[in-house]
């Protein structure tokens, strides 16, 4: 995996600032912890909708990446379509590197 955005998400998560999964993101977005919000390439339109709803809701913003389900969860360890980044710095640095 030579992937600077796959990488990063990967080293966030054993950091324990990553959290998986479409109820425990959207809880994050709720609690306020989430900085971020990433999804995967081929999330579900239902899905994808209650998390740009919870995202506009609680002003959480969001990155669609360009990365598959797949690829996602292969760097995460789990199956993973989207996930809250409860780190400033690391939200800071994955939107910097998705915006190039």
């Amino acid at each position: 995996m030579n992937d600077k955005i796959l990488n990063l998400l990967g080293i966030c998560r054993r950091a324990g600032r990553l959290t998986l999964g479409n109820d425990m993101v959207i809880e994050a977005m709720k609690d306020g912890s989430a900085r971020l919000v990433v999804t995967a390439s081929d999330i579900s339109k239902n899905t994808e909708s209650k998390i740009l709803s919870a995202c506009q809701q609680t002003g959480t913003p969001h990155l669609s990446l360009d990365k598959t389900r797949d690829e996602m969860s292969r760097a995460l360890g789990r199956l993973c379509v989207v996930a809250a980044v409860r780190d400033s710095g690391f939200a800071n640095k994955l939107s910097e590197l998705c915006n190039k």
